[in-house]
């Protein structure tokens, strides 16, 4: 092995530790004491035992975490599914049809990036409220439902700017219509585009404590994010390693989720940040 190889090792390694550390962390804090975590710097406890997880799942009064992690998914998952239809439809239509001022929509769209969450969340909240859809998830299918992410588009049309338009012709040729172009040659050939919104949009979703706040009153329809919250609030001494360890869990389906999808979300990112 050359030199120069053996020095960038070594330099993604020490990089890689520092970045995975807070979770090592977090993982053998789920066994330490209060004490061992706030009265000392070393890394492995005293012991090892498991009822930090046993006591940390049974979450507050009656609920537990399995209802939390339940309400996370009925959230998420539609979001995702939602999210990746409706984005990948409106950047087909970008990305393959001329309309009237369709650099003019394009443009105003890519301006919502600007955006901060800060100056939309008020008008969001007010309009979810007048239409009763407080402490619901409607307040996050909704703009999954009407593409409300730009991000996501702009990044599938570059995705299908690679993709010739030659399929596409070939296909009306043979009698495809564009709906039938859409979901019977373009969807298969932007998987990687769609696993990378995908996985995006679920780990945002996931990890979202913001709009989950002031959407969701309700402790029975609280999401993790919230669940893990509301565990500080109701003791008077919070038990660090039960929170420790439910954050751990918390995580795992991020993980396991970008190992299987690791693959597509690569090839998504690399290919979308090439095209011009």
């Amino acid at each position: 092995m050359k030199k120069h190889n053996v020095i960038a090792y070594v330099l993604l390694a020490a990089v890689g530790l520092i970045i995975t550390f807070p979770f090592i962390w977090m993982f053998f804090a789920c066994f330490k004491t209060n004490a061992e975590i706030l009265g000392s710097t070393k890394l492995f406890p005293d012991s090892f035992g498991f009822s930090a997880f046993a006591r940390g799942w049974k979450g507050v009064g009656n609920i537990t975490f399995a209802t939390y992690f339940k309400n996370t998914f009925v959230m998420v998952i539609p979001t995702v599914i939602l999210t990746v239809f409706s984005c990948s439809f409106v950047a087909y239509g970008f990305a393959r049809f001329r309309f009237p001022l369709k650099k003019f929509f394009f443009a105003l769209m890519i301006s919502t990036l600007m955006l901060p969450n800060s100056v939309i969340i008020i008008p969001r909240y007010l309009i979810f409220n007048k239409a009763g859809l407080l402490n619901t998830y409607w307040p996050f299918y909704l703009p999954a439902i009407f593409a409300c992410f730009p991000f996501f588009i702009f990044m599938i049309i570059q995705f299908l700017r690679g993709v010739p338009k030659e399929l596409d012709e070939a296909a009306y040729i043979d009698g495809c219509s564009s709906l039938k172009v859409y979901f019977e040659i373009l969807l298969p050939l932007i998987k990687p585009a769609l696993f990378s919104a995908g996985l995006f949009q679920f780990m945002w979703t996931w990890n979202d404590f913001f709009n989950t706040l002031i959407y969701i009153s309700s402790v029975k329809k609280f999401p993790v994010s919230l669940g893990l919250r509301a565990s500080l609030d109701t003791a008077a001494q919070v038990q660090w390693d039960k929170v420790m360890a439910m954050s751990m869990i918390s995580i795992l389906p991020l993980i396991i989720l970008f190992f299987f999808a690791q693959k597509y979300f690569v090839e998504g990112i690399s290919t979308t940040g090439l095209k011009g």
